[in-house]
């Protein structure tokens, strides 16, 4: 149906490889023409093999399940009626051992502050919204962890 891509590019340089204290720094680029900085996370390589002000893949997952869940609601949002004037989500993934001792994102909790316009839903109408933006989100189809919404802090 759409194919999407994305091209990552890694180079050792003059750096030692088998002792394994290369860099992990590389560069994500996009189709729009965007080039984002990307390493591994510092929590799983150690500074200065990672890079603290770049992307990781951990982060990019839990910011496109966010972008996913805030596209698909808004989305489900029109159709009932109801106005979004800003929405706002500051996401967390929460990266745990499954049974086989393997590293995964386990968790994302999304805590969207969303403003509205006119009508406002009800909780139960809120629940409901986000329920099948859930349904409608490819990512959160593609992901194995569990997504929970929560109110903003």
């Amino acid at each position: 149906m759409a194919t999407y891509v994305a091209t990552v590019s890694w180079k050792r340089g003059d750096q030692p490889f088998a002792d394994g204290k290369y860099s992990r720094a590389h560069t994500i680029s996009f189709d729009s023409g965007l080039t984002v900085d990307a390493s591994s996370s510092p929590h799983v390589v150690r500074v200065p093999m990672s890079r603290e002000d770049a992307v990781d893949p951990e982060e990019l997952l839990v910011a496109a399940l966010s972008s996913c869940h805030m596209l698909s609601f808004l989305y489900v949002a029109k159709l009932a009626g109801f106005v979004v004037d800003s929405y706002l989500d500051i996401a967390e993934g929460v990266m745990t051992k499954n049974e086989a001792g393997q590293l995964w994102i386990s968790k994302t909790t999304l805590r969207p502050a969303i403003a509205w316009v006119g009508k406002t839903p009800s909780a139960d109408e809120l629940e409901h919204l986000h329920h099948r933006a859930h349904e409608e989100c490819f990512i959160a189809s593609s992901y194995k962890g569990e997504v929970l919404i929560e109110p903003p802090r």
